[in-house]
C-alpha cells in the first residue's frame, strides 16, 4: 500500500511538477522513476517510501527498484533497537520482494544477513533453505559461504553439521573446512570417518596445500590422541596401512599406534608396537623417533608407577613391579646400539662392517658370536658385498681358533675356499690366512700343503683379470700366494723346490722387481753366484725404466762385490748396458757406481770420463752436486790444477746461480795458487751475470779481493765495471720505464697534477715508445762486440779511491789531492771498457792456460 499523508490526498510540491508530469507520460519508465527518487533523496522517508511504493505499483518486475528500495528501507532502520517494528515493516517489505525476484541472489543474500543482524536464527535458517530451493544450483555457491558463516558462529553443532552435509554433497572438495568445525565442536569421531574418507579418495585435492601423507598423518594423531572419542573406526588397522603405504616416513606412524594403546590403557600392546617397530624400521631416522619414544613410554611408567607407589604406600608386590619397571628400562637402553646395528644391517645386509660391529657388540657372548657369524657369511653376497667379504671368514676362523677349535677353524678355511669372491684378492688372502694359521699352530708340513694347492694350475686357466671366470680358476696367478710360498720354501723346504717356486713365478710373468732381487739373493745365500746374477739379467729382460731401477741398482753392487776388478771388461759392459736408456733421474746412482769402480779397479782417466758424461747425463737440478763431485775427486786424484777445465765446463752449463758460485770457488782456488791475473778475470767475466742491486755478496768478495792483491788502477776499474754492469741491467724495459716517469714527473710535475683528458695518455705512449727504442739499442749494442760501452764516470771520490788503495798498499800508493783541477787526469773523460758476452772458452781466458 503506498505511504500517502493523514487526510489521504497525496500532496505534491511545486518542484515535483516536472517529474509527475512526465510520470504521467511515461508511466513504466524505470529511468523516470529513478531521476524523481533521486531528486527526492533529500525528503522525509515517508515521502520517499511512497514514491518508491508508487514506481513498484507500475513496474513490480524491477530489479532496480526493489533492490534501492530495500536498502533505502535497512538503511532507515539501521541502529534502532532490535524490538523496533519497522524491522518487521523490512522484513516485510523483502517478502514482498521475494514474490517477485526470487531468482536473484543479491536480494536473498541481503534479507539473509539482516534477519542474522536481528538474530533471528530460525527465520534466517529458513530464509536459506528457501533461497537454496528458489535459486538455480549455479548460484548456490553464492549463498553457501555466507550459510557455513551463519551456522558456524551460533552454537548449534547439530544444525551446522546437517548444514555441512548438505554442503558437502555439492562440494565435497571444502571438507578439509568440515573437519576443522567438527574438531571446534569435539565431534572427533565424524571428523576421523571424514579424514579417512578423504585420505582414501585419491582424486581428492587439498585446498590448504596438504599433501596425502600429511592428511593421513593428521588422521593418526587424531585417532591416537583420542581413543575414547573415535569409535567408528578401526585405529590398529588403519595405522598399519599407512605403515604399508609409506614406507618412508615409518617412523611417526609407529609412535602414532603405540600411542594410541598407550591412551587406551593397553601398555603391554603399546610395548609390543615399539618392540615390532624398532626390529623393523630400516632408517637410522625412523630408529631415532621410535626409540626415543619408547624410552619415553617406559620413563612416564616407571615415574608414573614410583608417584602411585608414594600416595598410596610401599607393599611389596608393587616395590616388585617398580624393580622389573627399571630393569626393563635398563635393559632397553643397553640395547641401543645392537639395535641401531640391526636396523643398518637391514638397511643394507651386505654391509661387512657393520657385522664386524655386531660381533664386537657380542663380546663375551660365544654362542651369539657364532651365530652372528653364521647369518653374517650366509647373508653377505660377495658381488654385493660394502668391505671385504673374505675378512668375515677370515675372523670367524679366528674365533674358533682363539678357543682352540682348529678343526672348526680349518672346517670354515675350506668353505672359504669354496666362495665366489668378486676379485681374486680376497680368495688368495683367505689362502694366506689359512697357511698362516698352521704356521701358528706349527703345522709346517700342512701350511705348505695347503699353499701348494692353492697355487696350483686348475684344469680350466683363466687370466688373472678375466671377471668372468670365478677366482678359483684366477687365483693361481695371484703374486700374494706366491710370495708366501716362496717364504715357506724358503724356511722350511730345500733349496730345488724354492728355486721351482721362483722359477714358476717368473714363467707366470706375475714377478715383481722385489720378487726378482729376492730370488737373487737366495741364489746367492747358497753360493750360486752365476745363477743369481741369472736370475737378475732375467728381471732386466722383464722390465723397463723405471722400474728396472732397483735390479739394475742390486746387480751392479752385487757384481762389484764379487768380482771386483777380476771382471773388469764384463762389468763395464753391465754399467753400459744399464746406462743405455736409463732416464736423467736415475743416472746418477749408476754414474757414482761406475766411478768407483773406474777408481778402485780401472782408470782415473776412466773415472774422470765417467765423471764427464755423468755431469751431461744427470737431470739439470743435480748437476751442480755432480759437478761438485767431480771437482773433489779430480783434486784428489790429479791436483787442483787439473779442475781449471771442470770450473770452466761448469761455469759454461750450469744457471746462473750456481754458476756464479763455481766462479767464486774457480777465483777463489787461483788466488791461493797466486794466479791473481786469472782470479781478476774470472772476477770480471762473472760480472757479466751479477746484477749489484741483487748479488752485492759477489762485489763485495770482489772488492776484498783487490783490496788484498790489487792497486789503485785495478779497483777503480773494478768500480767501473760495477757502474757500467749496473747501467746494462737498467736498459731493461721496465727499469726505464720506471725512471722516464719518474724523470718526466720531475720535470713537468706528476700525472696526477694535469688536467683530466690533457694528453696524459700521449704522455704514457711517448715513454713507453721511448723505452722500446732504448732497448732495442741496448740489445744493439750487446751484439756488437768489439764496440765499446761508453758510461758515466764512477761517482768515487778521489779520497774514497786513495782510501782503499791505502788498505791494499799503503806504501806504495798516494793519490795527491792537487790533481782536482782535472789536469793530467785521464779520468776526466769517460772512460771505455769493452766487455764481452758470456762464453767461457779460451776467448775469456786468454793467456790463462797452464802449459
Amino acid at each position: 500500500m503506498p505511504l500517502l499523508p493523514e487526510n489521504g490526498n497525496v500532496m505534491f510540491e511545486e518542484d515535483d511538477l516536472p517529474y509527475e508530469e512526465e510520470i504521467i507520460r511515461n508511466p513504466y519508465s524505470v529511468k523516470c522513476w529513478m531521476r524523481y527518487i533521486e531528486f527526492k533523496q533529500s525528503a522525509p522517508r515517508n515521502t520517499l517510501n511512497m514514491i518508491f511504493e508508487r514506481a513498484l505499483k507500475e513496474l513490480p518486475g524491477s530489479y532496480k527498484l526493489w533492490y534501492n528500495y530495500l536498502r533505502q528501507r535497512r538503511k532507515q532502520a539501521k541502529g534502532r533497537c532490535i524490538t523496533d517494528p519497522a524491522f518487521e515493516e523490512v522484513n516485510n517489505c523483502h517478502e514482498r520482494a521475494l514474490v517477485f525476484m526470487h531468482k536473484m541472489p543479491r536480494i536473498w543474500l541481503d534479507f539473509c544477513q539482516f534477519l542474522m543482524d536481528q538474530c533471528k536464527i530460525t527465520r534466517a535458517r529458513r530464509t536459506f533453505d528457501r533461497a537454496l530451493r528458489a535459486l538455480p544450483v549455479t548460484q548456490h555457491h553464492r549463498v553457501w559461504p555466507l550459510y557455513l558463516k551463519f551456522v558456524r558462529a551460533h552454537p548449534l553443532p547439530e544444525t551446522a553439521v546437517r548444514v555441512y552435509r548438505r554442503h558437502l554433497k555439492l562440494c565435497p572438495e571444502n571438507a578439509e573446512g568440515y573437519i576443522q568445525y567438527l574438531r571446534s565442536v569435539d565431534r572427533l569421531d565424524e571428523a576421523a570417518v571424514r579424514l579417512a574418507a578423504i585420505v582414501n579418495d585419491e582424486s581428492f585435492v587439498s585446498k590448504e596445500g596438504k599433501s596425502n601423507y600429511q592428511l593421513w598423518h593428521e588422521m593418526c594423531d587424531l585417532i591416537s590422541q583420542n581413543p575414547d572419542k573415535v569409535k567408528s573406526l578401526r585405529v590398529g588397522a588403519i595405522i598399519r596401512g599407512g605403515l604399508t603405504r609409506f614406507t618412508d616416513q615409518l617412523g611417526k606412524l609407529w609412535c602414532s599406534l603405540a600411542d594410541y594403546y598407550t591412551r587406551s590403557g593397553h601398555f603391554e600392546k603399546a610395548r609390543d608396537v615399539y618392540e615390532e617397530a624398532i626390529q623393523t624400521v630400516v632408517t637410522v631416522r625412523d630408529f631415532t623417533q621410535v626409540f626415543d619414544s619408547y624410552a619415553q613410554f617406559e620413563e612416564s611408567m616407571i615415574a608414573a608407577k614410583m608417584e602411585t607407589t608414594s600416595e598410596l604406600g610401599q607393599n611389596q608386590d608393587e616395590d616388585i613391579d617398580l624393580e622389573l619397571r627399571l630393569a626393563r628400562f635398563e635393559q632397553l637402553i643397553n640395547r641401543r646400539p645392537l639395535l641401531l646395528n640391526s636396523v643398518l644391517l637391514r638397511q643394507n645386509p651386505h654391509n661387512v662392517h657393520e657385522w664386524h660391529k655386531r660381533v664386537k657388540l657380542y663380546e663375551g657372548k660365544p654362542r651369539e658370536i657364532i651365530n652372528t657369524y653364521t647369518e653374517a657369511v650366509q647373508t653377505v653376497d660377495p658381488a654385493k658385498a660394502t668391505g671385504k667379504p673374505h675378512s668375515i671368514w677370515v675372523a670367524f676362523s679366528k674365533f674358533y681358533e682363539e678357543h682352540g677349535q682348529l678343526d672348526d677353524a680349518r672346517t670354515i678355511f675350506e668353505r672359504a675356499t669354496k666362495v665366489n669372491f668378486k676379485q681374486v684378492d680376497g680368495l688368495s688372502s683367505v689362502w694366506c690366512e689359512y697357511g698362516e694359521m698352521e704356521l701358528r699352530h706349527e703345522n709346517y708340513e700342512q701350511a705348505l700343503r695347503i699353499l701348494r694347492k692353492a697355487t696350483a694350475i686348475p684344469a680350466k686357466k683363466a687370466e688373472y683379470f678375466d671377471t668372468s671366470e670365478p677366482v678359483q680358476n684366477r687365483v693361481y696367478k695371484s703374486l700374494k700366494v706366491w710370495s708366501m710360498l716362496a717364504d715357506l720354501e724358503e724356511s722350511l723346504g730345500t733349496f730345488k723346490s724354492t728355486k721351482a717356486v721362483y722359477e714358476r713365478i717368473i714363467d707366470l710373468r706375475i714377478a715383481t722387481p722385489q720378487v726378482i732381487i729376492n730370488y737373487a739373493m737366495f741364489l746367492e745365500e747358497h753360493t750360486y753366484f752365476e745363477d743369481s746374477f741369472k736370475a737378475y739379467e732375467r728381471g732386466i729382460s722383464l722390465f723397463k725404466w723405471p722400474n728396472v731401477h732397483d735390479i739394475w741398482n742390486t746387480y751392479l753392487t752385487k757384481f762389484i762385490e764379487r768380482y771386483g776388478g777380476k771382471k773388469l771388461e764384463r762389468a763395464r759392459d753391465l754399467f753400459e748396458q744399464a746406462l743405455d736408456g736409463c732416464p736423467p733421474k736415475y743416472a746418477k746412482t749408476i754414474y757414482l757406481l761406475y766411478a768407483k769402480l773406474e777408481e778402485e779397479f780401472g782408470l782415473a782417466r776412466h773415472a774422470m770420463a765417467v765423471y764427464e758424461r755423468a755431469t751431461q747425463a744427470v737431470e739439470p737440478a743435480e748437476q751442480h752436486e755432480m759437478f761438485n763431485i767431480y771437482i773433489k775427486r779430480a783434486a784428489e786424484i790429479y791436483g787442483v790444477m787439473h779442475t781449471r777445465g771442470i770450473y770452466q765446463r761448469a761455469i759454461e752449463v750450469l744457471p746462473d746461480e750456481h754458476s756464479r758460485e763455481m766462479c767464486l770457488r774457480f777465483a777463489d782456488m787461483e788466488a791461493k795458487l797466486g794466479e791473481i791475473d786469472r782470479a781478476r778475470a774470472i772476477y770480471s767475466y762473472c760480472s757479466q751475470i751479477c746484477d749489484p742491486r741483487m748479488t752485492a755478496a759477489f762485489w763485495q768478495t770482489w772488492k776484498e779481493f783487490e783490496i788484498r792483491h790489487g792497486n789503485e788502477d785495478t779497483i777503480r776499474e773494478m768500480l767501473r765495471i760495477k757502474r757500467s754492469i749496473q747501467a746494462t741491467y737498467n736498459t731493461q724495459v721496465n727499469f726505464m720505464s720506471s725512471q722516464m716517469l719518474k724523470a718526466s714527473s720531475n720535470a713537468t710535475g706528476t700525472v696526477s697534477d694535469l688536467a683530466p683528458g690533457q694528453g696524459s695518455m700521449d704522455d704514457m705512449k711517448l715513454l713507453e715508445q721511448k723505452a722500446h727504442l732504448l732497448a732495442a739499442e741496448a740489445e744493439r749494442e750487446k751484439v756488437k762486440p768489439k764496440e765499446k760501452i761508453l758510461f758515466v764516470r764512477s761517482d768515487t771520490s778521489r779520497s774514497e779511491l786513495a782510501e782503499l788503495a791505502k788498505q791494499a798498499n799503503p806504501d806504495e800508493i798516494d793519490i795527491d789531492d792537487d790533481d782536482e783541477d782535472g789536469e793530467g787526469d785521464e779520468d776526466n773523460g769517460p772512460e771505455e771498457v769493452q766487455l764481452e758476452q758470456k762464453s767461457v772458452p779460451a776467448a775469456v781466458f786468454g793467456g790463462l792456460r797452464d802449459d
